[in-house]
């Protein structure tokens, strides 16, 4: 998305709009003073913005009226979910699994699809992905032509008209560059070792009118978890095992990728200067340590993993731990004291409130929190009032396509201009 220039008078609009429908979607149904309190806008520009958002759809008044003042009582304002609905789609190494979802996040229809590209074959894939988007418009026929199971009618006599496609996410494992061609920087397990300007790609063989973003899949997970949590907090990082280590970091309820698209990675956060070398060049990385394939190998479960993967050996592994095995015991201790360092370094540089273990971290949690804890008891008594909670994971597998749903969702409540007002039909 392009920012806004200082003084444009556009901008600032778009800015005001989502201001107004972010709280209606959150606070709704409210009254229109209400908002005006709450955003601290003025009164006649909440009047106007939300005649704007009603034109559009978005929004619609209650019947019900509420009074306590004086004057004609207002008709509060509500959400029209099923106005906006995004589509976001999940690239695995043999599948592309796809949601449709309204603007208030709840899902549609799901489907799941082989997409058999090469590696190295980033056309394909494009092709495949903008295939599966047709067919998740085509399969959810239904939801585009309802709006929120009612009739929005106009003043004009006209009745509000289908939903419309206002996003496409993209959730995949690789940095991606937040350009207008929603360039994948790098991403070895698809066999792109170069840049991909999969957004553009995607976005060329859909036609005009539908924003493409891609996202990175660890940054998705992490902003699922962050939401999917009832503590006000300010920022959280997830760190996943997986076949590595991946994760992402959230600030204010908002991804944060960095510069590079690379903020988020703890697995090759370093946490011995003279440990064993990692695949990306450094050594002592926490994926070493960490990662499954170093903690299988610790416990002697590393044909195990090979053989039959990473869900089987990690189930041989829990079963060991809690028979109390020595290798496995202290695989999981030596993992524990290395995420604890590694969560030190990221504590001190993004002073977060809360550490998430993902994947096979959450499945070991029980075993890896009591050495984390040891290791973290002289940097928490230095500072006991700087809460830092390390909690697993809550949401599982879906947490990285809930993550593209929502980054779908807050990006349409941010920026209303992208949904065009509604067409008019006269009434039959």
């Amino acid at each position: 998305m392009t920012p806004d220039r200082p003084g444009d008078a556009a901008g600032v609009r778009r800015r005001n709009l989502g201001l107004v429908l972010r709280h209606i979607a959150e606070h709704g149904p409210c009254a229109r003073t209400e908002v005006a309190a709450a955003t601290g806008l003025a009164h006649g520009s909440v009047t106007a913005l939300s005649s704007d958002l009603v034109e559009r759809g978005l929004v619609c008044e209650d019947d019900a009226q509420r009074g306590g003042g004086r004057g004609r009582p207002g008709r509060p304002l509500r959400l029209v979910p099923g106005r906006a609905l995004s589509i976001a789609v999940q690239i695995t190494s043999e599948e592309l699994r796809t949601v449709v979802a309204d603007l208030a996040g709840a899902v549609l229809w799901r489907g799941v699809v082989r997409h058999d590209c090469a590696p190295g074959t980033p056309e394909a894939m494009a092709d495949a992905l903008a295939a599966e988007v047709r067919r998740a418009q085509v399969s959810g026929a239904a939801p585009w032509s309802a709006d929120a199971g009612r009739e929005a009618r106009r003043d004009d006599g006209g009745v509000l008209s289908d939903a419309v496609l206002a996003r496409v996410v993209i959730a995949m494992a690789g940095p991606v560059c937040d350009d207008a061609a929603q360039t994948v920087l790098v991403a070895a397990d698809f066999g792109w070792l170069q840049p991909v300007r999969l957004g553009e790609l995607v976005a060329g063989r859909l036609g005009p009118g539908c924003p493409v973003d891609v996202i990175n899949d660890g940054n998705a997970a992490a902003l699922a978890e962050f939401h999917a949590r009832p503590r006000p907090r300010r920022g959280l990082v997830l760190i996943e095992a997986g076949t590595g280590i991946g994760g992402g970091v959230v600030v204010d309820g908002r991804i944060h990728a960095g510069s590079h698209g690379i903020a988020g990675e703890p697995g090759h956060v370093p946490v011995a200067w003279d440990g064993p070398e990692c695949v990306c060049g450094a050594r002592g990385c926490l994926v070493c340590y960490a990662g499954p394939e170093a903690v299988f190998e610790a416990a002697g479960l590393g044909e195990v993993a090979r053989r039959e993967g990473v869900s089987a050996a990690s189930g041989r592994l829990v079963a060991a731990l809690e028979t109390g095995e020595q290798a496995a015991a202290a695989a999981v201790e030596r993992a524990g004291r290395a995420l604890a360092a590694a969560v030190m370094s990221i504590s001190a540089l993004l002073d977060v409130d809360e550490i998430v273990l993902g994947g096979t971290l959450a499945q070991w949690f029980p075993w890896l929190l009591p050495s984390m804890d040891r290791t973290l008891a002289g940097r928490r008594a230095l500072a006991p009032a700087m809460r830092l909670d390390i909690v697993p994971a809550v949401l599982g597998p879906d947490a990285m396509l809930t993550g593209a749903v929502e980054f779908a969702r807050r990006a349409v409540l941010s920026d209303p201009s992208v949904v065009p007002p509604m067409p008019v039909r006269p009434l039959r």
